[in-house]
């Protein structure tokens, strides 16, 4: 499981200032339930131009909660100019930390700050808009938000933009794009990422099996559950739930957080999963 600091705990089990602010000066609203992570984050602010009240709603996992939480108390009795200065890595920080592969929760917060803002300063009357192309279909990922999550974080690698912007940790077909925005971006003093050495199937078998025994199967036997390796196809790997995961209704969120992220850490960045039909 994801190794979370006591702050993100904390906030996870005791979120602050959920809730719905009737009558909102500024509302920014972020990501879909399709995409698997959601966030609206409300605001009232004063003649001062200071946030006095902030609060949120949000569909996620464990850190989209920990991270909203955490957002709102940050931005509460700060000017919208300060607030406005906020990082995503200031929202990690403040927790603790947060594992790589769920940085993307603490970018969602800074967008939805961002949205909100730019919502009261236009009275209410604009919502934050696509201002780019979609790279990332999937997770309908911009190119504005890739590049901005590459220079604010100097970000080198895929794998690191798919932990900051969820960017091609679907489909995986954005990969080559995300991959021309890196080179694009990059510095002279920053190393081009290493290749990962190809494997043999049978040695990419071995390490996925290896890998569902040693960090996937154990987790999901504590509640009753289990899986099976099904096929490996390429770069996707087709399973079957058992047990208590074969009927729970967050299955897909397991295989994407759980099944894919072990897979992708331990074996290859370009594993993606699939359940059985």
């Amino acid at each position: 499981m994801w190794d979370y600091t006591g702050k993100v705990l904390d906030h996870f089990r005791n979120p602050r200032n959920v809730g719905v602010i009737e009558h909102a000066d500024g509302v920014g609203q972020v990501g879909s339930l399709a995409c698997g992570d959601a966030l609206k984050l409300m605001i009232t602010v004063d003649a001062d131009e200071i946030i006095v009240d902030a609060k949120f709603q949000t569909f996620g996992c464990a850190s989209a909660i920990a991270a909203s939480s955490a957002l709102t108390e940050m931005i509460q009795g700060k000017s919208l100019k300060d607030a406005a200065a906020i990082t995503n890595q200031d929202i990690a920080d403040y927790l603790g930390g947060l594992p790589e592969q769920k940085m993307h929760c603490s970018v969602m917060g800074r967008e939805a700050l961002e949205a909100a803002i730019e919502n009261y300063r236009t009275d209410g009357s604009k919502k934050r808009e696509l201002e780019s192309k979609v790279i990332c279909r999937c997770f309908g990922v911009t190119e504005d938000v890739i590049t901005k999550a590459i220079a604010d974080t100097h970000l080198q690698t895929v794998e690191q933009v798919t932990n900051h912007t969820k960017a091609g940790g679907g489909c995986g077909g954005c990969i080559p794009e995300i991959e021309k925005l890196l080179k694009s971006l990059a510095t002279d003093d920053v190393q081009p990422d290493t290749p990962h050495p190809q494997m043999t199937i049978v040695e990419k078998l071995k390490r996925i099996q290896e890998t569902l025994d040693r960090e996937v199967r154990p987790l999901l036997r504590k509640d009753g559950g289990d899986l099976e390796l099904i096929d490996v196809v390429g770069n996707t790997v087709v399973v079957s739930f058992r047990g208590a995961c074969a009927r729970c209704k967050t299955a897909d969120i397991t295989m994407k957080e759980i099944v894919e992220a072990k897979l992708r850490e331990f074996v290859a960045p370009e594993i993606d999963v699939k359940e059985e039909n």
